[in-house]
């Protein structure tokens, strides 16, 4: 379980302090799926590197499964069962997808283990087992990738910024199909991911709606989902892929 209690970050502009987070607090418990939606700026990128711990509060706490991880480095944050997935996945020249896989699983685990992980995200695994994780994959592929790293993790908390981000219409589809699957098959973990994509907040259990850097509303999908699409606003929170 994750717990976010008064969280604020301020920074430095032109010798004038701003606030892009501001004493938020909310939970998102164990084997649920939870969404971070909003305006463009208002915070809802920021708030993910703050519980991943790429960017530090300047108040706040951050409570992870009972620990207070708010001062710990990415890399204590990781060991205790923290994920992150980027909006632009980082390419690794001549680091193949099987060595990645096995720096995220922590074992020198055989090919056949390794390709569960990529079957799991929909990949042909023969096709993509020995590839470099270079620019000679799209983004779509990268991203899936990406998750299957999260998955041979075993994360009890997956983060993911933006998953949409740069990838065409039938990549995004393939994504849609690669988090029903996490969310119908998650135990002991949670997901929160940070999206404008109605289909993705579609398939939440929870929704947190972040703007100007607060929560303007929080609760089940089923509540705040229809009074999102509902509205004028909506339309730059729930863009669709052309």
């Amino acid at each position: 379980m994750l717990e976010v209690k008064n969280l604020t970050f301020k920074v430095d502009a032109d010798g004038v302090e701003k606030s892009i987070i501001n004493n938020v607090s909310f939970v998102i418990p164990d084997n649920k799926l939870v969404c971070v939606t909003g305006p463009n700026g208002g915070g809802k990128s920021t708030l993910a590197r703050l519980i991943m711990g790429i960017e530090k509060p300047s108040s706040g706490q951050i409570i992870f499964n009972g620990v207070d991880v708010t001062n710990k480095t990415i890399t204590e944050r990781a060991k205790l069962g923290m994920g992150f997935a980027f909006q632009q996945p980082i390419r690794f020249k001549g680091l193949q997808v099987l060595d990645l896989i096995r720096l995220a699983k922590g074992e020198n685990i055989n090919v056949t283990r390794a390709c569960e992980y990529l079957a799991a995200v929909g990949l042909c695994a023969r096709d993509y087992i020995d590839r470099e994780v270079n620019s000679s994959l799209s983004g779509g592929e990268l991203k899936r990738i990406e998750i299957a790293t999260l998955l041979a993790k075993s994360s009890a908390l997956s983060i993911f910024d933006e998953p949409e981000a740069g990838i065409d219409l039938w990549s995004f589809q393939n994504l849609i199909e690669v988090f029903r699957n996490m969310r119908k098959n998650i135990k002991d973990s949670s997901i929160l991911i940070i999206s404008h994509q109605e289909r993705i907040l579609n398939i939440s259990d929870e929704i947190i709606v972040i703007k100007n850097g607060e929560i303007a509303e929080k609760g089940a999908k089923e509540d705040i989902l229809p009074r999102l699409i509902g509205t004028n606003a909506a339309v730059s929170t729930c863009r669709k892929l052309a």
